[in-house]
């Protein structure tokens, strides 16, 4: 079983229960599921829950390199120079960032009010970045950002492979398969 999962803001990645805290069990009564990797409790989006150990395995291990997408709202406009030290790589210090897909977007046509919404400053402007990146280190993309001046405000995993989190309303979750996330490619 393959289940795909939009986690709200403030949802943290567990089923045990969390005092005055949401959790995955809140949303998703399914036995015997665990999620795929997973999403801190401040970002939002597409999260992958399985009963299958070896899926599991391929889709969170950086060793398949399945792409993961993400939508980043930053503060200020990223400039040429930003955006191509966030491809090319960003040194954090205690690693170096593989190379990544990032171009500026438009705010997603789809995107969900968030609760409680992001910090809104009038003299600020905001944008947003769609990074795709095929390893995943804890708040690597909050981290990318913010070396290159960009600080994320929201971030939203819109993609698992070629699986989307478009259709599948916040707090909600429909099951899928392996076909719907890797596509024709195999998955090996």
């Amino acid at each position: 079983m393959l289940i795909a999962f939009n986690k709200p803001y403030g949802v943290l990645c567990k089923f045990s229960a969390e005092p005055a805290r949401p959790t995955l069990a809140d949303f998703i009564r399914v036995p015997s599921v665990y999620p795929a990797g997973r999403l801190d409790a401040d970002s939002e989006g597409l999260l992958l829950l399985t009963d299958d150990g070896a899926l599991q395995a391929r889709i969170a291990s950086p060793r398949f390199k399945l792409a993961k997408t993400y939508w980043a709202q930053v503060e200020g406009t990223p400039t040429e120079a930003a955006l191509e030290r966030l491809r090319s790589g960003v040194n954090l210090g205690d690693f170096t960032t593989r190379v990544a897909g990032v171009r500026q977007i438009d705010e997603p046509p789809e995107l969900w009010p968030r609760d409680p919404p992001i910090r809104w400053r009038a003299k600020i402007p905001t944008s947003w970045l769609e990074i795709t990146l095929r390893e995943g280190k804890n708040r690597q993309v909050r981290r990318m950002t913010a070396a290159v001046g960009l600080p994320t405000l929201r971030l939203i995993r819109a993609a698992i492979g070629t699986l989307s989190v478009r259709g599948v309303a916040p707090g909600t979750w429909q099951e899928t398969d392996e076909r719907s996330l890797f596509g024709s490619a195999s998955p090996c």
